[in-house]
């Protein structure tokens, strides 16, 4: 079987890397990708899906690198689902309404708009498609 997800949004901070038990680097980090409509009584609505992004061994060490809050990215890669509930995350923010977080194992990452000198469309190479059992790190 196979599923792949992608997804055009801004970085909600900036990444965060970690090593795994075997040494393997893994970075995090949080993208929101905004959808805007206007209804047919004229009524502009705006939707806000967030996802949490992790980026293995050299994808995840330029993502680290480069990547800053803020910066539009291109994510492809695969949804992972909530172990608990087989799908998203989700809990109850403090203003009382429900959130979800989607959870994506990056691929490919594609930096978007302009940055420290990178061009539009600057590609980070993909990462391995599969982490190994042990590079699994719970944060």
């Amino acid at each position: 079987m196979f599923h792949r997800i992608e997804t055009v949004g801004y970085l909600g901070g900036d990444p965060e890397m970690r090593y795994s038990p075997t040494g393997a680097p893994v970075t995090h980090f949080s993208v929101a990708s905004n959808r805007r409509w206007t209804t047919d009584e004229g009524e502009t609505n705006e939707e806000t899906v967030w996802f949490r992004v992790t980026a293995w061994r050299r994808l995840a060490e330029i993502c680290n690198e480069y990547l800053t809050k803020g910066r539009q990215v291109l994510v492809e890669g695969r949804l992972q689902p909530d172990p608990e509930t087989g799908g998203p995350r989700v809990w109850v923010g403090d203003d009382g309404n429900a959130r979800a977080q989607f959870e994506i194992t990056a691929q490919r990452v594609i930096f978007l708009g302009k940055g420290d000198g990178e061009r539009p469309g600057d590609l980070l190479p993909n990462a391995p498609s599969t982490p190994q059992e042990d590079d699994l790190v719970p944060f």
